[in-house]
Parts: C-alpha cells; structure tokens; sequence
C-alpha cells in the first residue's frame, strides 16, 4: 500500500483503521503486544522515517535513547543518592566552569548553525517543508539536528552534579520530567522532520541555554563575581518567555495553501 501517492485523507485513515484492528485482533489473541508495537515503528518508520539519519549513532532504533533515559533516571533517583547518602558533597567548581563553559559554546555553535543551515538565509516562519534531498544545506540542518539530540544527552550532567553535590532542592519533578523528555523528543526530531519549521524552537532553546549556562558558569566562580549577575532575575523571564513563542508559533495560523504532503519523505 503506497501512502505517498494516494490522494485521499479519509481512504488513508480508513485503511490504516482496518489495518490496526485486523494486527489488534492477531497480537492480541497470541498476547504478542511487543511485536505490535515493533510492527507499527518499523511501518511509520518505513513510511514516513529519514534514511540519512541511519548513519548517525543512536538513530537506528528509539530503544537505545529510551535506555539511556532509564540509566539516567536510576542513577539521579535510586543509585546516586545511595552513593552520596555517607559522603559529603563534592564541590567540584573547577568541573563546573569548564562543564558549563563548554555548554556555552556548543549552544552558541548551534544558534549559529541553524542561522545559516536556513533560518537567516531561505527558511520562511510561515511554511517551510523538511527538505529531505541529500543537498549541502540539507544535509547542514541534518547534522545539526543531530548534534542538537547530543546536546539533550549531555544535560544529563546537569543532574549528576546536582546529586554529586547534595543539592536535592534544585532536583524539582519539571527538571526530572524535562531532561527525560527532550532526548526522546529530538531523537524524533532526527529521524523523521531534521529541518523546516520543526527546528524553529531550537533556535530559542540554543539562545536560553547560552544565557543559562553563562550564568552558572559566572556563578561557579565564586561570591565575588555575583555582582555581575544583577541579570539573574530576567533568566526566569527569559524562559517563560521563549516556552510561550514556542507554543505560539506552534499553533500560529499556516498558510492557506499549504500542502502538507512535501512534508513525506520523498
């Protein structure tokens, strides 16, 4: 069954409703709910899935991403805390400013890079298609999705210093929830939509974290340096604000006419 060239939405969803009962019926009767599953992510992924993105690490399968979430979440809930509960906290200011100057400059590097992959240069706010050739600019917005999926692994750090240093406070269910959710959520960015109008709110994110990560950095140096950090205020602003135009631009109005079929794998 081509999906790709049939013309009609409702014939679409009336055959893959079909489908979903008659695979329902046959799983569920040999209780086989994993090859379900397996079934339809490797049917949307066949479908509808970035080859380009295979060659990268990681990208062959969501397993792997999914597993690494799950160490992340046993280290910071269950085996961190058993490691440090008879130690005192490590202080680690050196670790920290080189830690989140690095961020800094990788979340530089990518707010850059997605200027000139399409956003400074041809990428239109209202409408624009994941391009899917193997072209160099293509391929640009490709890599930078990628290292932008990265980037959401190594923030797992963030959370590990937290626990190292005793600072359980700062370990909050929306710091738990956000970085267990962003790399499932860029590694689909990856495989499926690695361009267009899904990577506008990266270019927020990579400016909030420079901001973000400068001030921890600033603030790992010591007391005597918090006079520069009047700004410290504006951050949560600077947040709020970014999630609030993320959520607006994803439900501002398109164009009249856009077809959302360039948005298929070619």
């Amino acid at each position: 069954m081509n999906y790709h060239n049939t013309t009609s939405g409702f014939d679409i969803a009336t055959e893959l409703a079909y489908l979903a009962i008659d695979e329902f019926k046959v799983h569920f009767i040999s209780r086989n709910f994993t090859g379900l599953i397996q079934r339809y992510y490797y049917f949307i992924e066949d479908e509808y899935g970035d080859p380009r993105a295979n060659r990268f690490p990681l990208m062959d399968h969501p397993l792997y991403t999914v597993a690494l979430v799950i160490m992340y979440l046993a280290w910071i809930l269950v085996l961190g805390p058993l490691y440090m509960q008879n130690r005192k906290p490590f202080q680690l200011k050196r670790t920290l400013i080189v830690y989140n100057a690095l961020q800094v400059a990788l979340s530089a590097y990518m707010f850059y890079e997605h200027l000139m992959a399409g956003w400074l240069n041809y990428y239109n706010l209202k409408c624009q298609p994941v391009d899917y050739s193997d072209g160099p600019m293509s391929k640009r917005m490709l890599n930078l999705c990628y290292v932008y999926y990265i980037s959401k692994l190594t923030e797992f750090v963030d959370t590990v210093f937290f626990v190292l240093r005793k600072k359980t406070s700062q370990i909050t269910w929306l710091h738990v929830y956000h970085h267990s959710l962003t790399p499932l959520e860029t590694w689909v960015l990856v495989k499926f939509i690695a361009g267009g109008n899904a990577t506008f709110p990266n270019i927020l994110n990579n400016f909030v974290h420079v901001c973000m990560y400068f001030y921890y950095m600033m603030s790992a140096l010591g007391p005597e340096y918090a006079k520069y950090l009047w700004w410290k205020k504006y951050m949560t602003e600077l947040q709020i604000v970014s999630k609030h135009k993320i959520i607006s631009y994803a439900f501002v109005k398109r164009e009249p006419n856009l077809n959302l079929n360039y948005y298929k794998r070619k």
